[in-house]
């Protein structure tokens, strides 16, 4: 028997392969380590371009975008190791700082894009959420940071910008990748992969950027954490999952969720830190820098606050219309029904004006459910629901779904015989050539909803059992048409005798 030697996935074959590179970067020393490093850093350039070819994205502009970027980075360490070790310059800036602050835009971008296209539209809470972090972020890098090393600069205007460009390089790369982590819905591998390979990056730059302003240090214990970078930004491209990462999220709930709420606070709270920490240690205030960017965070924190509550809001009201609307057809479910037809009661009462409520029923549709199917059940109940819904727009009528394949119309303003047009106009738009029976009842200006209905569902009743496909109006008092109700002593003193249960024939649906 042949044996079958199951082949690795692509990444992982990459991580495997990279990952001996890196092993041997390690070990080495010089500009032999320098050159693997820079081979390692392409070889994560090359393996997005891979990535893109193979597993075709449907938005490969990011991913073609976040190629340049890494590849800018290679380019930087290949001009390091010519620079600094082949040539023995000492200059800074040095052209691979061009090349280093090039990546960072690229790759900000990239991940931006792929923000974007997950959460198409306004995305104000993220937006929010990311300027938040990067607020704080960006008073941490001043007081630490860029403040320090623009003073051990002072007079060298162009060191001074590079030495600034790369903390707030990092901060504008801290935001996007926020942005990026609250706008994607599918935590798939790749996406694992690339949000690791960008915090990886970023500690690696922010360590690298402490040492070097605290002591000079020239970085080489953080290259392991670079090269892992580089590692997990291939591997990323290279996963399967990577063409559906910008695939659109679902909408956010309200609930920000606890490991956002605790980061949010957390970044809150840098301002009055940042000054504590100076207090404690002796260091020079940034007392300006404090004062604004506790302006800006308690402006943010009130603006998520007010964003929170819209969306409460707008989930409370979809809450409402959802438990007064049916599901399938659209229309007012029961309940909004019952409490419809009370208000247009009153109103009917108020302006002396005729009610009528009409019970519909289609015709044998347990047989054409056993026929065709639940689903095409479904779609003549929705069916017939539109149709009756567009017939009735701008008249003030009301048509409900009672239940199963009863329906309820009310209407204010109509007497009996307009109501029975009515009714076989609408019978003649039920799709697929079906019909339905009706029981039509005229409001005495007395009964309650339910006695009302009930009167209707009896004259339907008497439709069924006189063939189908009819109306019939539930007895009641000699009203003219489009006379109002008579009430006596504050309520209707009509004599009626309405059609009750016992007295209508056994109906089949």
């Amino acid at each position: 028997m042949i044996s079958r030697v199951r082949r690795l996935p692509l990444w992982i074959g990459y991580l495997l392969l990279a990952g001996l590179l890196t092993v041997a970067c390690l070990c080495l020393r010089g500009t032999a380590r320098d050159a693997v490093f820079a081979a390692v850093s392409a070889s994560s350039a090359a393996a997005i371009v891979l990535g893109v070819r193979v597993h075709r994205p449907v938005h490969p502009g990011a991913w073609w975008c976040m190629a340049a970027g890494m590849g800018c980075w290679a380019l930087g360490d290949v001009l390091y190791t010519l620079v600094y070790d082949v040539l023995g310059s000492r200059a800074y800036p040095a052209p691979p700082d061009v090349a280093y602050l090039l990546a960072y835009p690229l790759l900000a971008a990239s991940l931006l894009s792929l923000a974007r296209r997950a959460r198409p539209g306004q995305d104000l809470e993220g937006v929010i959420d990311a300027t938040i972090l990067s607020v704080g972020a960006g008073l941490l890098s001043w007081a630490f940071l860029l403040r320090p090393a623009l003073a051990e600069l002072e007079g060298d205007l162009l060191g001074g910008v590079v030495a600034a460009a790369y903390p707030v390089a990092d901060v504008t790369l801290l935001a996007v990748l926020v942005r990026l982590l609250s706008a994607t819905g599918a935590r798939s591998c790749a996406f694992r992969l690339l949000a690791a390979a960008a915090v990886t990056m970023l500690a690696a730059d922010v360590a690298y950027q402490v040492a070097y302003v605290a002591t000079g240090y020239d970085g080489t214990a953080l290259d392991p954490v670079w090269l892992v970078s580089y590692l997990l930004w291939g591997a990323a491209a290279l996963h399967p999952s990577m063409r559906r990462l910008s695939d659109p999220a679902p909408p956010e709930g309200a609930d920000v969720g606890v490991p956002r709420l605790l980061l949010l606070a957390g970044a809150s709270l840098l301002a009055p830190g940042t000054l504590a920490v100076q207090l404690l240690t002796g260091a020079p205030l940034s007392a300006w820098a404090v004062v604004l960017s506790s302006s800006v965070l308690f402006l943010l924190v009130v603006a998520r606050v007010w964003t929170l509550l819209r969306r409460v809001r707008e989930q409370a009201d979809q809450l409402a219309e959802l438990a007064r609307t049916d599901p399938l057809t659209g229309l007012a479910n029961r309940r909004r029904a019952t409490a419809e037809t009370e208000r247009l009661r009153d109103r009917a009462l108020a302006a002396g004006t005729p009610l009528v409520l009409a019970v519909l029923d289609l015709d044998r549709f347990k047989r054409f459910n056993d026929t065709f199917g639940h689903p095409a059940g479904d779609r003549l109940l929705a069916g017939a629901a539109r149709a009756w819904s567009d017939r009735l727009a701008g008249t003030g009528a009301l048509v409900a779904r009672w239940g199963g394949e009863e329906f309820v119309l009310v209407a204010e303003g109509l007497g009996p015989r307009h109501a029975e047009q009515l009714l076989a106009q609408l019978r003649g738009l039920v799709p697929q050539g079906q019909s339905f029976s009706a029981g039509l009842a005229v409001w005495d200006g007395a009964e309650e909803v339910d006695q009302l209905v009930a009167r209707a569902d009896a004259a339907l009743y008497e439709a069924k059992a006189a063939g189908r496909g009819c109306t019939r109006t539930a007895p009641g008092p000699a009203v003219p048409e489009g006379a109002a109700p008579r009430p006596a002593s504050g309520q209707s003193s009509w004599k009626r005798r309405p059609v009750t249960r016992s007295e209508a024939p056994t109906r089949s649906r």
